[in-house]
């Protein structure tokens, strides 16, 4: 029988790696893990935000809302499935 990884367990083993968010709305953030609560409340250092017009912003520090968010992926298995 495989052993189950509960969500809160596998965003626990994300720390300190890079991942990549996308929230509700127009917006995704990719940056690395520092820290999460139990409300999935994610703080990311060194990231990227994405909008769906195309704009990109860098930000060194952020908190975001664990409220907000719809997936979460490392960046490598995002674009695995895309095709250039």
């Amino acid at each position: 029988m495989a052993s189950q990884l509960l969500p809160l367990e596998l965003i626990d083993k994300c720390v300190g790696s890079k991942i990549w968010i996308v929230m509700k709305g127009d917006k995704e953030f990719c940056g690395t893990l520092l820290g999460f609560d139990d409300y999935v409340n994610m703080v990311l250092e060194d990231v990227t935000e994405f909008d769906y017009s195309g704009g990109q912003t860098k930000l060194s520090k952020i908190l975001l809302n664990g409220n907000n968010v719809c997936m979460v992926s490392s960046p490598n298995s995002f674009f695995s499935g895309v095709s250039s």
